[in-house]
């Protein structure tokens, strides 16, 4: 089997398919694999952060999106109890980056777009219903080899391979590369309902974090729903848990009223987890595949994405004949944002809604209030939170 002069990538998820998009818009051919029949439509990440949005301007993908999104300038730290804490405004990121505003859209919304484009490129090839079930790789090339849905088996051998295949990655388990971390002890309980919560708790932001010494959740609106995530008790069963009396008790305890349509629910366990490696001689690995964080602050996808478009650039380059080794400093880029950004980031937002000490709990809430109504540490804040700051920083990573 001859080498096939392309890029092997596996999964089609919103990394797997901006890093496809970026290759082919470099003349680069590419060969997706992905598990499932077709590419899914379901309520998973839905914030697009603006310097992701800038990312997606260079693909052509973003005035799509966006059409069919909401623009959030605006998000918020409340008390359950006392209402406002402090609002955030991206607005004022307007002279850093085209979109200052986080941007509310499911992530199927990109991924169909995504699709739309390679479907129409000659360079760009999507193989749907193929599990990867083992990957090997020489000094040339790499072997993936898959099992198509009929039972059939089939190798595809290929110059380079990007794992983009989830979570539980079998490109980065073929590697051997370990992925340590923790597992937070509560489930996330993420339920979708058409209730106006805009309408019915005055002054409310599109995005919003409402902490509560006994019960933290976040409201975040979609085009046509509000999501709600709760913690839950880790020792009930998911049964339990997406029980629908329960469920009502637990909408109509956050906001009594008439009884609630729930449009969608699911109940899952995060963790804070970044491979040791994201290079492993012609395989490179990104978003979940090399690292998962919890969803507080919305860096996963976007973390993913910036992880496709930095590691598309560099394998560019190498394409063109710069050396391989280019490829250590996505590894060092990369893995010091998980680290250092997204899951510090994630695990403080954790613990400002977590906390249960009055004391503590003012301090926080405090120190929120001091970062609004000054406008260097304003600034200073949402170039964080909206991982401009981590993008300026990697220049510094050699």
């Amino acid at each position: 089997m001859k080498i096939e002069d392309r890029v092997l990538i596996a999964g089609a998820g919103p990394v797997g398919l901006v890093a496809a998009v970026s290759l082919v818009e470099n003349g680069i051919p590419v060969t997706v694999l992905e598990a499932s029949a077709d590419l899914a439509v379901d309520l998973r990440a839905s914030t697009f952060h603006p310097p992701t949005i800038d990312f997606l301007d260079r693909l052509g993908l973003a005035d799509g999106l966006i059409a069919r999104g909401i623009k959030c300038p605006l998000w918020q730290f409340r008390d359950r109890k006392e209402g406002e804490v402090a609002t955030f405004d991206l607005g004022i990121l307007k002279d850093e980056t085209n979109h200052p505003y986080r941007l509310q859209a499911e992530q199927w919304k990109l991924t169909e777009a995504a699709r739309a484009r390679l479907e129409g490129d000659p360079n760009a090839d999507l193989i749907t219903d193929i599990v990867v079930e083992e990957v090997a790789q020489d000094a040339d090339s790499v072997t993936v080899t898959a099992r198509r849905k009929t039972g059939e088996v089939e190798k595809f051998r290929a110059a380079y391979l990007i794992g983009a295949d989830g979570a539980r990655s079998t490109v980065r388990k073929s590697t051997g590369v370990e992925f340590p971390g923790l597992t937070i002890p509560e489930i996330f309980l993420s339920l979708s309902t058409p209730f106006r919560y805009d309408e019915a708790i005055e002054g409310l932001a599109d995005i919003c974090y409402i902490s509560d010494p006994e019960e933290w959740l976040v409201l975040l609106r979609t085009p046509t729903l509000w999501r709600v995530l709760f913690p839950t008790d880790p020792n009930l069963s998911d049964e339990e848990i997406l029980d629908p009396a329960r469920i009502e008790q637990r909408m109509q305890d956050l906001l009594p009223g008439e009884p609630y349509e729930i449009a969608h629910k699911t109940a899952y366990r995060v963790h804070e987890r970044v491979a040791e490696q994201y290079v492993h001689g012609r395989i490179f690995l990104a978003g979940d595949a090399a690292h998962l964080n919890n969803p507080l602050g919305g860096m996963g996808m976007n973390g993913g994405i910036h992880d496709a478009v930095n590691l598309a650039d560099k394998l560019t380059q190498v394409w063109q004949g710069a050396s391989i080794d280019l490829m250590g400093r996505y590894n060092r880029q990369r893995r010091k944002v998980a680290i250092e950004t997204v899951q510090a980031q994630a695990l403080r937002n954790r613990a400002v809604l977590n906390e249960t000490d009055p004391a503590k709990r003012q301090a926080y809430h405090d120190e929120l209030r001091a970062t609004v109504d000054d406008p260097q540490k304003h600034m200073a804040y949402v170039m964080r939170s909206s991982m401009i700051q981590s993008l300026r920083d990697l220049e510094d990573v050699s």
